[in-house]
Parts: C-alpha cells; structure tokens; sequence
C-alpha cells in the first residue's frame, strides 16, 4: 500500500509493507503517484539503483533521491520496484518506460526527498512504514 499526504506546499510518500523492502518498493509507487498515474508506466526497462546509508531513514532518503536522478537524466517513471536490503546498503531495481507527457501527463517535477516527516518503523501489527515529504 502506498499513500500520498499534504505537507505545506510539498507532497509527503508513505510506503506500508509486511517487510522494510516492501515498504521502500511502496514508498517508490507513491513517488511515482505525486508525477503521474502508476497504471499509466509500463514496466519495459530495468534500472538498477545501489544506495549505501548509516540507518533506515538515511537509506529511504537516498533511495527516494535516487529513483529522482534516474528518472531526470534518463527522462523515465517506474511504476515496479523491487529492493533488498543488507544492513546498510540498498540493491534495487525500478522498472518503468520514457516519458510520454501526451499518455502520462506529469503533474509535477519533483526535486527531492527531504528529512521532513522522515519516518521509518514497524507498527504495532508488524507492518513496516517508509515515509518522507518529497519537494515539488
């Protein structure tokens, strides 16, 4: 499950998993949601992403901004994300397709994950949360 929220003029991510990965895969679909439709991105092409950070919320931080470079320099969305997790590095692919404004129509650009609402932990029923604001 992902989910958007409003944070002042900026768009907040939150991924919910049953494992961390699996919220970091979700918190990248959000990603995704504040540009365009998930359902709109075909998954054509891998990218793979590597990320390396001292805790958790570092890692999402950096993975989040990762996912923002790729899709600036190769000027492609993912919709499908797969990550694993190995203390403090990140492997992860994205999978996702050009951007075709006509067929996609971006909403927004977003710039970058922030330390705002940086939040990750597992819940009370053992679901993982990976969240940010990201700025737009």
């Amino acid at each position: 499950m992902w989910v958007n929220f409003q944070h002042g003029a900026d768009i907040g991510v939150r991924g919910v998993g049953r494992t961390l990965e699996a919220a970091f895969e979700m918190a990248a679909v959000a990603l995704t949601a504040v540009i365009t439709e998930p359902d709109k991105v075909a998954a054509a092409q891998a990218v793979e992403v590597t990320c390396q950070a001292p805790d958790r919320e570092l890692l999402l931080v950096d993975w989040l901004n990762a996912l923002i470079y790729e899709m600036a320099i190769r000027h492609m969305l993912f919709s499908r994300f797969e990550v694993k997790i190995d203390g403090q590095n990140l492997r992860g692919t994205a999978w996702g397709e050009y951007v075709d404004v006509a067929r996609h129509q971006p909403a927004v650009e977003v710039k970058g994950a922030t330390y705002t609402a940086l939040n990750v932990g597992q819940r009370p029923d053992g679901a993982w949360v990976a969240q940010c604001v990201v700025d737009v």
